[in-house]
């Protein structure tokens, strides 16, 4: 247990130290890490890539986004992924718990809304039209309800659970509000389980980060979406999270990073430092979309000082710029 010495002090006065801290480490050295299933690929990447380089076991664990912070705010870990920011209710959490957190932001995700391969009715579908399937209440169970000109075919949902971040960037996106939607579909935290329902549904539709879809295309057809009236039908892809066509499901990637640990162990602060150097390569092997450099450059600058604390007001905000978001980080 800390002394009410070292708790009283601030991470900011060990910032120096913890830089210059040796990297050499212990074999017995674990860093902890859980959270979104979205940003697991990406971490489990990196970790692999660590542990062969240093003796040093890093444990990933896929809980989802929720269940995470809820272990992070606890202490039991070292590393939150997200794939949406910080709620209030976590931020409060991990603060009545007396932990700070780091949040730097690690890659680009398209969340992509999926159909079965044999659906070859749907071209592409609009916001207005993915909120009057997902809507609280939704009465739409066949897919002519959404387009008369659709056949009388059941539909069948499949998506995150609520614990997920995917589930609740959706949410916000498409309905306007987070963590609200219908409750009648078929929820897994594993987004391996949504990719077989959809694909072994003739009426199937889901939705999941962009990785996952490509690596089963074949099993599954993404959609273009129509963020409003009268705007082109966007697919989602790498090019088109660059630049900033594809909206509103275009969505920043996040590991949170407990700031005493960060500051007080030379492991933690170390794979942090290897996470964001190696972050481009890694995340585009994993297929997902990489940080434009200047970002990488401006979210390794922020780590150094280690600035505790969240951009976030405690909800999604869609669209937001990495840089802006550092910014608002005093």
């Amino acid at each position: 247990m800390q002394s009410k010495f070292v708790k009283a002090l601030t991470v900011a006065s060990f910032v120096a130290a913890a830089f210059s801290a040796t990297t050499t480490f212990a074999a017995d050295k674990i860093i902890k890490i859980d959270g979104s299933s979205t940003v697991y690929p990406i971490t489990e990447a990196v970790a692999e890539e660590f542990q062969a380089a240093q003796k040093v076991k890093v444990t990933v664990g896929e809980s989802g986004t929720g269940g995470g912070f809820k272990k992070f705010c606890r202490g039991e870990t070292d590393i939150s992924d997200a794939s949406r920011p910080i709620k209030k209710s976590e931020m409060d959490a991990c603060k009545e718990a007396g932990i700070q957190y780091i949040e730097l932001a690690i890659a680009y995700d398209a969340l992509t809304v999926v159909v079965n391969s044999k659906n070859d009715f749907v071209k592409s579908i609009s916001v207005d039209e993915l909120k009057k399937i997902w809507a609280p209440g939704s009465s739409v169970k066949n897919w002519n309800q959404v387009n008369s000109s659709y056949p009388n075919q059941p539909m069948a949902l499949f998506g995150p659970g609520t614990a997920s971040g995917t589930f609740d960037y959706f949410t916000e996106a498409v309905n306007g509000k987070s963590g609200s939607s219908r409750s009648d579909y078929t929820p897994s935290e594993d987004d391996n389980v949504l990719v077989q329902g959809v694909a072994s549904n003739n009426g199937g539709m889901g939705y999941f980060g962009l990785a996952y879809y490509l690596e089963n295309k074949d099993k599954l057809r993404a959609l273009p979406i129509v963020a409003k009236a009268g705007a082109a039908a966007v697919l989602p892809s790498s090019e088109t999270v660059m630049d900033g066509t594809y909206q509103p499901l275009a969505r920043p990637l996040f590991i949170y990073v407990n700031a005493t640990a960060a500051a007080f162990r030379p492991e933690v602060k170390a794979f942090v430092n290897y996470y964001l150097a190696n972050a481009p390569k890694l995340v585009k092997e994993v297929k997902y979309v990489p940080l434009p450099a200047d970002d990488y450059t401006a979210v390794t600058a922020h780590f150094k000082s280690m600035k505790p604390g969240t951009g976030f007001g405690g909800n999604a905000e869609v669209g937001i710029k990495i840089k802006d978001l550092l910014s608002r980080i005093k």
